[in-house]
């Protein structure tokens, strides 16, 4: 049966986050068993909607949810945390019936824990997809894969700031939706970005972002699996800290190309959408930037 708090739950108002709560965000993250981030927080509160309760008991928060919007068409959900002290009592419950009121007409997307997805499916989510976290030391491996007889040679580059206007209309096309207000900050939050390019053209681009110790690989979009092989291998070379990324389950090959290169699976999610229908081309869709933007 669906857990419920006591009388004192309408007395715990949710509010907006911001700036000044990333000290206690992170500290939440950090209870919840998840790295403090606050880069990561940062980026979130710019790009989305930051919604907390305030911890009664004691300095902080109790609980945690940011939804960043991609117009009319999907707003995605994430950082859902509850304070351990206040877990299995319904908080989280009812902070998504608040961002789903919130929501009104507005679809909704979000990736959920094996943990999370029964509260998620009660609330009218359906899954749609898997995505698999891979994390550890990358060592290159053969079989990154060549162009197609014929081709003129792929370039893998350093982004620059006259890349841009190509990568938000290449993401638009794959991702489906416009992430304009998500993508001109990510110059500023990433260590590195990468572009693939061939005959001039943009073909693909990620990114590098920093993770408590260790870099997180994301957005990577990508023509087809050989040039997300190529990126991937470039930003490692970046980089001398072990690494993570969230992998659409639906490619198989990048998935067992990066066990081979020595990153191991970590953990299973589920995407799952509210009021919608899944958008984008996830053939060329390989990571997110985070699960918390979709």
């Amino acid at each position: 049966m669906p857990s419920s708090l006591p009388r004192p739950l309408p007395d715990l108002p949710i509010r907006r986050l911001t700036r000044d709560d990333l000290i206690a965000c992170a500290d939440l993250s950090e209870d919840r068993g998840w790295p403090r981030d606050e880069e990561r927080w940062a980026l979130l509160l710019a790009a989305g909607t930051g919604y907390g309760i305030d911890d009664p008991d004691s300095k902080g928060l109790m609980a945690s949810c940011v939804v960043v919007p991609y117009g009319p068409g999907m707003a995605t959900v994430g950082m859902l945390l509850v304070a351990g002290r206040h877990a299995r009592r319904g908080v989280g419950r009812y902070v998504m019936q608040r961002v789903i009121e919130a929501a009104g007409s507005t679809p909704l997307s979000l990736h959920a824990t094996s943990a999370g997805r029964p509260l998620y499916e009660d609330l009218g989510f359906v899954p749609v997809g898997r995505a698999v976290r891979l994390g550890g030391v990358f060592r290159p491996s053969a079989g990154t894969g060549s162009p197609l007889p014929g081709g003129s040679a792929v370039v893998v580059r350093s982004a620059s700031a006259q890349d841009l206007r190509a990568l938000v209309q290449l993401d638009s096309v794959v991702f489906g939706l416009d992430r304009t207000h998500l993508l001109t900050r990510l110059p500023t939050f990433a260590d590195h970005m990468r572009v693939a390019e061939q005959d001039g053209e943009l073909i693909g681009y990620a990114a590098l972002s920093p993770s408590a110790g260790n870099h997180a690989v994301g957005p990577l979009i990508a023509r087809d699996t050989i040039v997300a092989k190529q990126l991937l291998t470039s930003l490692a070379e970046a980089t001398d800290r072990p690494l993570h990324v969230d992998v659409d389950a639906r490619h198989e090959e990048l998935l067992g190309w990066l066990e081979a290169c020595g990153l191991r699976p970590d953990m299973k999610t589920t995407r799952m959408i509210l009021g919608g229908r899944q958008h984008g081309d996830w053939s060329r869709y390989f990571a997110p930037l985070s699960l918390a933007t979709g």
